[in-house]
């Protein structure tokens, strides 16, 4: 039978709050709009009062929660004994797993503090969010194997990345940096033309690089931590751009540093 997503009607203002609670959230932000007016429709307010417990290790999973509000904990019984693996704070995703793989829960998730979190379906997730979530994986793998800095890597640190990356679109004659400022991006160039842009004191501004599909930049300013080294530039009628933020660069990209450090001498 059709998929009919639940409808749990929400106040311009509290839709408008999980949106951006979404937006930050790695499974959620690269959902069309459309899908994500659905999801946030279905999801319904759940309060937990300090010292409940949310999930439990080893049930089956029928919900994932974001959370509002509260630091719940995920524990693990390790050697006999309930560990604190991970705290979570405001806008972490818990419960997932149990959904996307159809698994029991790995975790059991305790509230140590009131937690205010929006609960959504499984049905909802698997027709919606699971399903765009693979989609986008699969497109991004695809295009990952033909960017030369990440095709010799394998394909589980591939999928990491895929994960992590989010989509961007600009307009012609948008910056999507500017020289000197402090960079916390690393961008990959899906679609379109870009020009690297470099202004010297007393000097017209040169443009001393130009991007296209499969090319990369902006991993000095992460990898030297230090500001942008030149302004990057639309020139085409638009530009799709994915782009992994400092965080997940650091953590995802050991495999590829060295290339990377290779590379910077080409700037030179």
């Amino acid at each position: 039978k059709e998929f009919t997503p639940p409808q749990h009607p929400k106040s311009e203002e509290v839709t408008d709050k999980i949106r951006d609670i979404l937006c930050n959230s790695f499974m959620f932000s690269n959902l069309d709009p459309k899908d994500m007016d659905v999801v946030i429709l279905a999801m319904v307010q759940k309060t937990f009062p300090e010292g409940s417990r949310i999930i439990t290790e080893g049930d089956d999973g029928e919900h994932l929660y974001v959370i509002e509000k509260g630091s719940p904990v995920c524990k693990k019984l390790i050697d006999g004994e309930n560990k604190v693996v991970k705290t979570c704070q405001p806008g972490d995703v818990f419960g997932e797993l149990a959904l996307l793989y159809n698994c029991p829960r790995a975790a059991t998730v305790e509230a140590v503090d009131e937690c205010l979190a929006w609960e959504l379906d499984r049905e909802t997730f698997n027709h919606i969010v699971k399903t765009a979530a693979t989609k986008k994986t699969e497109m991004h793998d695809g295009f990952l194997k033909k960017v030369s800095l990440f095709s010799t890597i394998d394909s589980y640190e591939r999928a990491q990345i895929c994960d992590a990356l989010k989509t961007e679109t600009y307009k012609q004659d948008d910056f999507v940096v500017k020289q000197d400022e402090e960079g916390n991006k690393f961008y990959i160039i899906e679609e379109g033309s870009l020009e690297a842009i470099k202004t010297v004191a007393g000097k017209e501004p040169a443009v001393v690089m130009t991007y296209t599909s499969g090319d990369y930049f902006g991993e000095l300013a992460l990898l030297k931590n230090q500001p942008r080294a030149a302004s990057v530039k639309v020139m085409s009628q638009g530009a799709k751009l994915l782009s992994l933020d400092r965080k997940s660069f650091t953590k995802m990209l050991g495999p590829v540093e060295e290339i990377l450090k290779r590379k910077q001498s080409e700037y030179a």
